[in-house]
């Protein structure tokens, strides 16, 4: 079973995702909140595997609720709900560690997979909203990065990359290429180390922008 926590500060909303959601027995809705710092408290009484939150709200949005519970539960996923396609709040929200952004415009039947997909470890992100990602990374953000020129990755790496862009978990890509989860782990590790990147969503957008996939 999925526990999921709803974030938004409308109540009308919050209370027709609940009930999309709960369609899916596998997934059940635990808390509601009004705002990321509500979220942030409630996600230390009810434990929710994902916390699917709007981006737009007051005294405290969702980019900054994202930071607030990543920082203290990095376990839970963040999957960020909006009407709006904002490059800025896109890339700040994944920055505080969001695993996923849809836009509130989604099929309810691909809500549902998004969360499923997303506690599984899978990154989700609205089609739109990853091409505007990958064109909006600043040259700023560049530049402190090292370019595929000057790193060397091996076959292995390399394909480990393809399946991360691909949206695969590590133990997703373990079976395919037949080796255990934790030589994953390691080889992703060792891959973020050669390219100085944070995270797996820096790494897809990475792979993207040097033509690795």
């Amino acid at each position: 079973m999925i526990r999921v926590m709803l974030v938004d500060d409308q109540t009308m909303l919050r209370q027709g995702l609940k009930f999309i959601i709960e369609q899916d027995s596998n997934i059940e809705v635990v808390g509601l909140a009004g705002n990321g710092k509500e979220a942030f408290k409630l996600c230390g009484e009810l434990s929710p595997d994902v916390v699917l939150m709007d981006i737009m709200m007051p005294e405290c949005d969702g980019v900054e609720g994202t930071r607030l519970i990543k920082s203290k539960y990095p376990n839970i996923k963040v999957i960020i709900l909006t009407t709006f396609n904002d490059d800025e709040n896109i890339k700040s929200a994944l920055k505080n560690g969001a695993a996923g952004y849809i836009l509130k415009d989604l099929d309810p039947d691909d809500l549902i997979l998004a969360i499923k997909s997303v506690a599984k470890g899978m990154n989700i992100m609205h089609s739109d909203v990853f091409d505007s990602v990958v064109k909006s990374v600043n040259e700023e953000e560049v530049i402190s990065q090292k370019t595929e020129s000057s790193v060397h990755l091996t076959e292995r790496e390399i394909s480990v990359i393809k399946l991360i862009v691909d949206g695969r978990s590590n133990k997703e890509i373990a079976a395919i290429i037949f080796i255990t989860e934790g030589s994953v782990k390691n080889v992703v590790t060792g891959i973020l180390e050669k390219t100085g990147l944070k995270d797996r969503t820096q790494l897809a957008v990475y792979a993207v922008k040097n033509h690795l996939v």
